[in-house]
């Protein structure tokens, strides 16, 4: 089986000034509350062994999303070329973009776009002056991606900003509607409202689901989101660890046990995210 992990951060670099490693008791305590145990690389903090681990649990391809935040923590496109070149059979990078300047913003994903990436990731709520998704200053951005076929991951779901109402799928919704051609991720799959956004998803065809970290340990919607990938989501649903707040092998041996049925998993596993990518 072919495996493409579509959220996952290695411990190199800028990664490790984010929360995720820097405050790895944190981590833990997120990880255990979802049943499971860190993954030895990331309490260690080695890429090396986070390849073996990908090995181990069949994960030929990690995509690996950017970040800007002055909270969380930040790291450039130069940077995540420079990682992902070191590793290009192995992981593929999305570029973190700042839309709080347009014009900047632009320039920026034209230039992820020739270092390699496959496409931008959005986090608007995690900026110093948070953002809803469908702010009408992000459109120009949009508009941008669309015409030129950029995917966008959305960090859509969780705590993904000042409080619950950032991760309302009416923002994403807003969006998919008025860009219909713009290929959106929703990462951490809107979650906690998972029946609103299965719903959305059923609405606007231009949107993939990635609930990663909150599919695990009976996480309220779980269910919901499993019946989905096994019906009319089978070929926008992806993947994801959710790395390194999620062990790889549990992650993947927990997934493979869901009531997927046969002719679904190797399209949520890896099929789905080649494509949505041109990897």
């Amino acid at each position: 089986m072919r495996i493409i992990d579509f959220r996952l951060r290695p411990p190199v670099g800028s990664f490790l000034d984010m929360v995720m490693y820097s405050k790895i008791e944190r981590s833990a305590q997120m990880c255990a509350g979802l049943g499971m145990t860190l993954s030895p690389s990331a309490v260690a903090k080695s890429e090396e062994m986070m390849l073996r681990e990908m090995d181990a649990a069949g994960i030929e391809k990690g995509v690996v999303p950017g970040r800007v935040s002055p909270g969380l923590g930040s790291i450039g496109t130069d940077e995540l070329a420079r990682i992902v070149a070191r590793h290009p059979s192995r992981l593929a990078g999305l570029a973190a973009i700042d839309p709080s300047n347009r014009r900047a913003a632009i320039a920026e994903i034209d230039k992820a776009m020739h270092t390699g990436m496959k496409g931008v990731v959005l986090e608007p709520g995690f900026l110093a002056n948070p953002m809803a998704l469908d702010d009408a200053r992000i459109y120009p951005i949009y508009a941008h991606c669309e015409d030129r076929r950029i995917p966008v991951l959305f960090m859509a779901g969780g705590n993904v900003g000042p409080d619950v109402g950032y991760s309302n799928p009416e923002h994403i919704d807003r969006v998919a509607r008025d860009f219909p051609e713009l290929r959106i991720i929703s990462g951490h799959g809107n979650w906690p409202w998972a029946a609103q956004i299965i719903h959305v998803c059923y609405r606007r065809p231009n949107i993939w689901l990635s609930p990663d970290m909150y599919l695990y340990n009976g996480m309220p919607g779980s269910a919901d989101y499993i019946a989905a990938a096994n019906g009319f989501l089978s070929e926008r649903f992806l993947f994801a660890s959710a790395y390194p707040l999620m062990p790889l092998q549990e992650t993947v041996d927990t997934f493979l046990k869901f009531k997927l049925k046969e002719s679904v998993v190797d399209r949520v596993m890896y099929r789905n995210a080649a494509e949505l990518l041109g990897l």
